[in-house]
């Protein structure tokens, strides 16, 4: 809780603010996990469990019905004059953008991983993230007291996937067994001697010679090896038995093993939204990590949208926040102002969405997890449920909730099945509404085949005058959108210039074939304006006319998105599995086996292969193991994909087009 001072403002009763997320690979016990941290840290007075449904975190009823996590949650408590918030996220690849969303807040990760499955696909790809952002990151390595439980296997994959540079905290005694329990470890084991050795070299010729190392300079090398993030430490235990975790909450609370809080030493407001969640009283409560500055009650913010890596609107509105509250689970305190560094939640903010800047745009990054690949419809399509799935779509932008007004059709994009349930669920708790799903569909893209040139001359029905002039070029695949004018300033005036340039991405959203044309570089090479008859939207209006122009020119190559498999199973299944993969058009490498079971990885077609998981656990009883992650996009033929649906009008119908605007732009 927070003191009040004898100014009536506030003073805190810590000397620091940690934000700490847990995440993993789904079913590697990261919940229980949180519990047993929140129980050491004294939040709770018993453990939670996951399966009964009383974890604290788990506070969505779909969660405490199926056990698992939905929503990414936040629980604060101080530990050794530090307050930590702890953000419990989803494991299932399914709500990976919860994740994605949790990362962008975060000091420091503590990367979950189970002693008996190891590394995992989504484990690999949480760790890539986590590096590109910067972030620190400590390894749990969990369930040390399983069956099947090898530390020293996982440590060594470790080492060879993620890093060399690892620093047990502790080491274990009498693993996969009840009784596991571990042991801690300090400047005067030989394993710490060991590992500071090969960060100084001091340290290094007094090891060789025999001598002994000071303790003092020892821990001063780890410390530092950790703080520039070149040595990762390493906790064993299990967290449904209560070992290992009073290690892991000292180590993240130590000075010893965290570095500072990532926000900005700076008076100017500077936050992000994260997250947004509902309070039945208050509405709409968007929770903010803020970089810099501070929040009181009463405060006007302002608020700008932030897409794509630039900010999309000058602010609009400066919303009075109302309340500021720090959650625990479903229950909360009021706070009179939030400082920079902390993670709260701001009432009186009703129309922010996740991704939304508070302030000035902070200078942490954030990194893509979240493609959603299978784009589902909506049933029945009415203003409830429309309206239901837009305040979705604020909370999960990745669920891009898109109504039709010609077609009457309610279309989102998904990133697997299990979430279909998990929204339906929601969507009949939360608004009583019941609905139901199209099959899924692949969501593909394209891209130019070669160069082409795109021509628009928009004089006609007066007041108008619009010329442009585009050159079409493929770019290599991932390169996403680049445009560029090589058109002075005379013949086309700077604003109109622009305002091609921010009618781009909107008219690249459907291509020839109706899909999101990526991989492209637009230039514009000529056009006009006209001092009397141009209207200010005129260049809005006819870009997409030339762009569709420039596309046909161009000719254009279907793109299909790609995962990369890699599959576990009894050897005596390699025959079936290959002659499955070759019909899903897979390309795979040569299989590895190893005391009878063989290890396979693939580079598998998305819309070949949506019911194989049913088909490798009929074909292994159940024993096979799928990993699976995204592994980018490649071009296809034409009838290997599918041309999309065009919503709207298209602007192949010049004259409707132009109808339809006009009419948009005078009412």
């Amino acid at each position: 809780m927070e003191k009040s001072n004898n100014k009536g403002g506030v003073m805190p009763d810590f000397k620091s603010i940690m934000n700490v997320g847990l995440v993993a690979h789904v079913d590697a016990s990261k919940t229980t996990l949180t519990e047993s941290l929140l129980y050491h840290a004294g939040v709770t007075r018993q453990l939670g469990k996951v399966d009964e449904g009383t974890a604290l975190t788990d506070n969505l009823q779909v969660e405490k019905e199926r056990g698992i996590s939905v929503k990414a949650a936040s629980v604060s408590f101080i530990h050794n004059d530090v307050r930590l918030n702890l953000l419990d996220t989803p494991g299932h690849v399914d709500f990976v953008s919860e994740v994605e969303r949790a990362l962008s807040v975060l000091d420091t990760a503590v990367l979950v991983i189970s002693a008996v499955e190891g590394i995992q696909a989504q484990t690999e790809v949480l760790y890539e993230a986590l590096k590109a952002q910067g972030t620190n990151i400590v390894i749990f390595i969990n369930k040390i007291d399983r069956v099947g439980s090898d530390s020293q296997a996982v440590m060594k994959k470790i080492r060879e996937t993620f890093t060399p540079h690892l620093l047990p905290l502790n080491q274990i005694l009498a693993e996969e067994t009840r009784e596991a329990t571990c042991q801690g470890l300090t400047p005067s084991s030989t394993i710490w001697q060991e590992v500071s050795a090969d960060f100084d070299e001091e340290l290094l010729e007094a090891y060789l010679d025999g001598k002994e190392l000071s303790e003092h300079h020892v821990l001063a090398t780890l410390k530092e090896a950790i703080r520039k993030r070149e040595l990762v430490p390493v906790v064993f235990g299990s967290s449904l038995h209560d070992v290992g975790v009073d290690t892991l909450l000292n180590a993240l609370s130590s000075d010893y093993f965290l570095s500072k809080n990532i926000a900005e030493q700076s008076e100017k407001l500077s936050g992000i939204v994260w997250r947004i969640s509902h309070d039945k009283t208050m509405g709409r409560l968007a929770h903010v990590r803020l970089f810099g500055g501070k929040i009181k009650v009463r405060d006007s913010v302002s608020i700008s949208k932030f897409r794509n890596d630039s900010i999309e609107e000058e602010p609009k509105y400066a919303p009075k926040v109302t309340q500021i509250r720090r959650y625990q689970g479903e229950k909360f305190n009021d706070l009179s102002e939030a400082i920079a560094g902390d993670v709260v939640a701001l009432c009186g903010l009703a129309d922010a969405e996740v991704g939304d800047i508070i302030g000035q745009k902070p200078t942490h990054i954030s990194y893509p997890l979240a493609i959603p690949l299978l784009e589902v419809g909506v049933s029945p399509a009415t203003p409830e449920v429309i309206e239901a799935f837009r305040e979705l779509s604020a909370e999960d932008p990745q669920l891009n909730s898109t109504y039709d007004l010609e077609t009457r059709e309610l279309n989102i994009t998904i990133t697997g099945r299990i979430q279909l349930e998990i929204l339906s669920q929601m969507v009949q708790e939360r608004y009583g509404l019941e609905v139901t799903f199209t099959q899924p569909t692949v969501i593909y893209k394209e891209t130019p085949t070669g160069i082409g040139y795109g021509h628009e001359v928009y004089t006609m029905p007066k007041p108008c005058w619009a010329v442009i002039d585009l050159k079409i070029e493929p770019l290599p695949i991932g390169s996403g959108i680049e445009f560029e004018s090589i058109v002075s300033d005379d013949d086309m005036h700077y604003k109109y210039q622009s305002h091609i340039a921010a009618e781009l991405p909107r008219a690249l959203k459907q291509g020839v074939y109706n899909w999101e044309v990526t991989d492209i570089k637009v230039t514009l090479i000529g056009g006009e304006h006209h001092r009397m008859h141009t209207h200010p939207l005129d260049f809005f209006l006819a870009t997409p006319l030339a762009v569709i122009d420039g596309l046909q020119n161009a000719g254009m190559t279907l793109l299909e998105p790609m995962q990369k498999w890699r599959i576990t199973a009894d050897e005596s299944l390699i025959g079936k599995i290959i002659g499955d993969l070759i019909q899903m058009r897979a390309t795979y490498g040569a299989p590895q086996i190893s005391e009878g079971i063989c290890t396979l990885e693939a580079r598998v077609p998305v819309a070949t292969s949506l019911d194989y998981p049913i088909r490798l656990a009929s074909l292994s009883s159940g024993k096979a193991v799928l990993s699976v992650r995204f592994d980018g996009y490649q071009p296809c033929r034409l009838e290997d994909g599918a041309i999309g649906k065009r919503r709207g009008v298209d602007p192949r119908d010049r004259d409707k087009w132009i109808l339809v605007k006009r009419s948009a732009m005078s009412g």
